[in-house]
């Protein structure tokens, strides 16, 4: 299926970056790198909004993409862009440059949010949470401070029945913020190494 409107603004925006694009909200966001700060749906390109842009797309009146979520609707800070801004390229690259901006310093304060509860951190559930503070690991730090081995150990020690192994990849997970998945064998086969000693 040809996307016209993806291909010119993966086009248009090759200047903010390693540009690409993945399916998201029922279109396709576009990304700088690791940021997305673009979404085409259809024929309609969408910029990422903030305090400093939000203003221009009101004064155009133009919309914000909204979506259905569990059959509610969702209204993204992605606002339309208007159809007369593709005549002027430097500008829409303009606008389109300060939209990443905006999705990077949100992406960073985000990062920089710290978690501290451990059913908040990947692949860990509020029973998870519970079986570690019983072993006396209470934060997402203290689990970071003593290693995924070390925190296997201790609540193995604090538990009645035998743990599984997949409670071993799940805390390496949650220590590096992956899913226990992605954890590489050589690095299970190595924590497997250190819990059986």
């Amino acid at each position: 299926m040809d996307k016209p409107t993806l291909k010119e603004a993966i086009k248009l925006f090759e200047p903010l970056g390693s540009i690409r694009a993945r399916t998201m909200f029922g279109g396709f966001g576009v990304f700088a790198d690791k940021t997305m700060f673009a979404l085409v749906v259809g024929e309609t390109l969408y910029l990422r909004t903030g305090k400093e842009n939000k203003a221009l797309f009101e004064q155009f009146s133009l919309e914000p993409y909204r979506y259905a979520k569990r059959g509610f609707p969702v209204v993204t800070k992605y606002f339309q862009v208007d159809e007369s801004w593709w005549l002027e390229p430097e500008t829409l690259l303009e606008y389109g440059r300060v939209a990443l901006s905006i999705a990077r310093k949100e992406q960073e304060k985000k990062e920089k949010e710290e978690i501290t509860r451990l059913k908040d951190l990947p692949n860990l559930r509020l029973a998870t949470e519970r079986m570690l503070v019983k072993a006396g690991i209470g934060s997402a730090q203290e689990l970071k401070d003593v290693g995924a081995a070390e925190a296997f150990l201790k609540v193995q020690a604090s538990h009645d029945q035998p743990l599984k192994p997949e409670l071993l990849w799940a805390l390496e997970g949650a220590i590096n913020g992956t899913h226990w998945s992605v954890v590489p064998a050589s690095r299970r086969e190595e924590l497997l190494n250190i819990i059986k000693q």
